[in-house]
């Protein structure tokens, strides 16, 4: 069986230390698209030494930056083929600003397993310390596993979150690189599905797609620069649905709400009119 949700949730996957740096940082805000104007202050304090910046989701990448392996799905009472895999949400929680390089100490466990029908939805969280044992981040994500539903578990709760009845606030056009997707994998995630046309095939795509955190990344920056100036030391937490796919080359259409102390965002593909991001709340600290 594939799915064993009483093996499965509250699985504890262990610990793991690593390390980052300023270049780790800086290669992954420009896979993000920072310093497309290389002449803004602003940009080149993303993508240059010089008083950098670190977006909190950098921390979706710090643990496996360096990997060079496509990522398995196995884990206890789960063993699902990669191919049927994407991912479904993600929220970062940043405890305090992340510094440019470090050393961090994770713990994951599967926090639930829900039975979408067709589909199974596996949730994992993480929490991470620095090497003195304080909290710099908690992560938390989902992933989509197309066929694996059906074995009885429970549903789930709805999270969908409702906006506003009015135009958004703020709108940002983003545009992406073609090579977007072969920039990002250089982050660590080597998953054939975003550089291999005929694996993306396989898998139901027309061609290879962007990745999901690169996306969740590119809109974390466009709002980070809409409502805190760039000041990514100032984001609290950034939180968001999955909800379509991304082709490199594409431009992100970002829409932000301002709801009290927080701000609702949806992005999606201005050349399909197609939603890429959604139920997603951005925070400052």
């Amino acid at each position: 069986m594939p799915i064993d949700p009483s093996v499965a949730i509250g699985a504890d996957l262990g610990t793991a230390e690593f390390a980052w740096s300023t270049s780790d940082v800086l290669l992954y805000q420009l896979a993000l698209g920072a310093g497309a104007d290389p002449v803004s202050s602003r940009e080149l304090r993303y993508a240059t030494e010089k008083d950098t910046v670190v977006l909190p989701t950098f921390a979706t990448v710090a643990q496996n930056f360096h990997a060079t392996e496509p990522p398995k799905v196995s884990f206890p009472g789960v063993e699902i083929d990669l191919a049927k895999v994407v991912h479904g949400s993600q929220s970062v929680t940043a405890h305090r600003p992340l510094p440019t390089s470090g050393k961090g100490v994770s713990r994951t466990r599967i926090s639930d397993v829900h039975d979408k029908g067709k589909a199974a939805v596996i949730w994992q969280e993480t929490e991470v310390v620095d090497d003195s044992g304080e909290p710099l981040w908690t992560a938390r994500s989902s992933i989509f596993a197309r066929g694996e539903g059906g074995f009885g578990g429970e549903r789930g709760p709805s999270d969908r979150i409702e906006l506003p009845d009015r135009a958004a606030d703020v709108t940002v056009d983003v545009p992406t690189l073609g090579q977007q997707a072969l920039l990002y994998r250089l982050c660590g995630d080597r998953n054939p599905l975003h550089s291999d046309p005929g694996f993306a095939k396989a898998a139901g795509f027309d061609a290879p797609i962007l990745h999901g955190l690169c996306t969740y990344g590119i809109v974390a920056k466009a709002v980070t620069d809409a409502v805190l100036d760039g000041d990514a030391s100032a984001v609290g937490s950034w939180s968001a649905k999955f909800a379509g796919t991304m082709l490199p080359g594409e431009t992100l259409r970002v829409r932000i709400w301002h709801d009290g102390d927080r701000h609702l965002v949806t992005a999606e593909s201005v050349e399909r009119a197609a939603p890429v991001l959604a139920d997603a709340v951005f925070t400052a600290r």
